[in-house]
């Protein structure tokens, strides 16, 4: 349904667009067409008609050329505006799609932690990767901080949810943000930027005083001027002009730095002018937590658009400054640029508060805008359910991994009855074990993001997330792969270990691979019975099928597996999860299908 839609949208779009693009190829002869015209008519009436009238005619051609680029202007204004729209649906179609080539790479790059890498949750082609729909740099990593965080907010997280779920009901709300941005910027913005006016040191102190000296050797200068041209006194004048000049470029270095971060935050502000008086302005309903969010940008005290006017003003001031005689005219007459840079500090006393709050809010809002966008392309995922007194403590049905097209994934129920339970899953190669795993984990982080997960319903209490599924090794650290998975697997010993802590959800695939068989099934069976009853669950896929005995007698253990079959020499794969261990395995027919020499074992005599 939303491929269908997007679909009909950009085909409008296109439609629209290739009209628009057509008349402004039209006005380009328009243009010229006017410019001769109103040409030849001026020289007409000017060589055969009064003077007077040559004027007339030249005004009017002047208004008919002036009014046809002021529409031709506004044309290109609307082809880009369309041209982004357009895009910005594409890109929505290939999220939906899962075509990666055609979504936007996200500018961050952060510190991937073990758990970020094990689920694939940011960099190319991960969880972020398909999310992320901000353009500010902040907004992009706040998206892939919520998503990367492995400890629960239960609070946070509802709260996230609410605005979500009414985000998703406002595609044009969210649509027109975008476009906003895209107008407005080419490049990824940094709200940093904006906050940068506040760490420029205040230039002198008493500016107050030092402005009043100021005016008072202005107001001097002036007087004895006037008094020497009216032939009162002689010329003192310059005297005091040059007494002036000194007190005012003692201080002027320390002014300048001050007075371009002004001008830089106007610029900077400039950026976000559309977007501040859509926050300010747009209706959004009966939408409590979206106005929550919105409420720094609608204080009827501290409306942006107040600000930003305020913020104008001021640099249309300072800009005087930049044209050399109309610098020096306006600072013979008054200290312009201490009143100013005295006006500014006042200005930054009371908007440095409000930059902040904004700017806080709008990351929140581009990442959970991000987090909407992912419920409102996909109509079947759901909001889970997180309750403390959840029995059983994880519930899943119709789980399926958000990174796997829809045509490829399958959905399977899953669930944990009590803290302390380990499921061990077993299956052949290629079967969908580990891609299991990081379903189950993926779709907790965007559970504890406030994001709709890929399921047809979740409920949960608060886990806590751990995992080791791709361990590597460091040549930098001077760690081998058998060493890195030891350390991996202690420090989730540690976190079962921790005190009033919620419980932990641990995602273990294939443990010890690094070491022989022998000891493998010795390791693993040991590290296993660790942490059977732990404050704590989790699964573990494993090849080793003896692992699977260690249900007998442990009820908190439970044995899972996936299954395959050969059809015409080729793996078929159900990527269904089926109860017990797994009664065969495909190495072997792998290596064979595909050319390998492989001994043929024959069966055991009794």
């Amino acid at each position: 349904m939303r491929r269908q839609s997007l679909t009909r949208q950009i085909e409008r779009l296109e439609r629209r667009l290739a009209k628009m693009q057509t008349l402004e190829r039209r006005f380009s002869w328009y243009r010229l067409a006017a410019f001769l015209v109103g040409l030849g008519a001026v020289w007409f009436a000017a060589a055969n008609l009064s003077a007077a009238t040559a004027r007339m005619v030249f005004l009017v051609a002047g208004l008919v050329f002036a009014g046809i680029v002021f529409l031709h202007r506004r044309l290109d204004g609307w082809i880009a505006r369309f041209q982004i729209a357009s895009e910005i649906r594409r890109t929505q179609l290939a999220r939906l799609e899962l075509d990666w080539e055609r979504i936007p790479l996200p500018q961050t790059t952060p510190t991937r932690s073990p758990l970020d890498i094990d689920l694939d949750l940011s960099g190319p082609r991960s969880l972020h990767h398909l999310l992320d729909l901000a353009v500010s740099l902040e907004g992009s990593e706040r998206l892939c901080r919520w998503l990367t965080q492995p400890e629960p907010n239960a609070d946070q997280t509802a709260a996230r949810q609410q605005v979500v779920a009414e985000l998703a009901g406002l595609p044009r709300f969210r649509d027109r943000l975008l476009l906003n941005l895209r107008l407005v910027s080419k490049d990824l913005l940094q709200g940093q930027r904006l906050l940068a006016w506040l760490d420029v040191p205040y230039p002198v102190r008493r500016l107050g005083w030092l402005l009043l000296i100021g005016s008072l050797f202005a107001a001097a200068n002036l007087a004895l001027f006037w008094m020497n041209i009216a032939g009162l006194i002689p010329a003192y004048w310059p005297l005091t002009l040059l007494l002036y000049f000194i007190f005012y470029n003692y201080y002027a270095p320390f002014l300048r730095a001050f007075l371009e971060a002004v001008v830089d935050l106007d610029n900077e502000l400039a950026k976000f002018r559309l977007l501040l008086d859509q926050l300010e302005t747009y209706p959004v309903g009966a939408r409590p937590g979206l106005l929550r969010l919105l409420a720094p940008f609608r204080d009827p005290r501290e409306l942006p658009s107040r600000l930003v006017r305020r913020i104008k003003w001021v640099t249309t001031g300072v800009g005087l400054r930049s044209n050399l005689i109309i610098g020096l005219l306006v600072n013979m007459i008054m200290p312009w640029d201490y009143l100013f840079a005295l006006l500014a500090g006042g200005l930054r006393r009371e908007a440095g508060g409000l930059l902040m709050r904004w700017l806080d809010a709008w990351c929140d809002l581009e990442a959970l805008s991000s987090l909407a966008n992912l419920a409102y392309l996909n109509p079947a995922y759901t909001f889970p359910q997180i309750d403390p007194a959840a029995r059983p403590v994880f519930e899943a049905h119709g789980l399926g991994h958000p990174l796997i097209p829809v045509g490829q994934r399958v959905g399977n129920d899953f669930s944990i009855p009590e803290v302390g339970a380990v499921f061990i899953i077993t299956g052949s190669n290629m079967a969908g074990k580990s891609t299991f795993l990081k379903a189950v984990g993926i779709n907790l982080c965007l559970a504890w993001a406030g994001g709709p997960v890929c399921a047809e319903g979740l409920r949960i209490v608060p886990f806590r997330l751990a995992s080791c599924i791709q361990i590597t090794d460091s040549l930098a650290d001077g760690l081998s792969y058998f060493y890195a998975e030891v350390k991996c697997l202690k420090s989730l010993l540690d976190a079962l270990q921790a005190e009033d802590a919620a419980p932990l959800l641990y995602l273990i695939d294939e443990l010890f691979r690094g070491t022989n068989n022998r000891e493998r099934l010795i390791g693993s069976r040991a590290f296993t019975r660790a942490l059977i009853g732990a404050h704590g669950a989790g699964l573990i896929a494993t090849h080793d099928l003896e692992l699977a005995s260690l249900a007998d007698g442990n009820p908190e253990v439970s044995n899972f597996h996936f299954r395959d079959r050969v059809e015409d020499q080729r793996l078929i794969f159900d990527y269904r999860l089926h109860p017990g261990p797994c009664p065969s395995t495909n190495a072997l027919r792998i290596m064979e299908m595909e050319g390998l020499p492989v001994e043929k074992i024959e069966p055991q005599r009794r």
